[in-house]
């Protein structure tokens, strides 16, 4: 029964110490993203084809 208590103790520790490196890192701006805003420009907008109206397409099948 001890060693379950030692394990969750190393566990917690181990956990804050990845909090406070991630913390840390956010704070020095280790994930700002510094390349993306400057090539945004570059890529291309996708185009959005409208679907047809029913309306339209009934009435040009009754013309014909």
């Amino acid at each position: 029964m001890d060693i379950i208590y030692l394990l969750l103790a190393l566990s917690v520790l181990v956990a804050l110490v990845f909090f406070f490196a991630f913390i840390f890192s956010v704070k020095k701006g280790q994930y700002d993203d510094v390349y993306t805003p400057s090539v945004r420009m570059l890529f291309d907008d996708e185009i959005v084809k409208p679907k047809p109206n029913k309306k339209e397409s009934t009435t040009k099948e009754k013309s014909n």
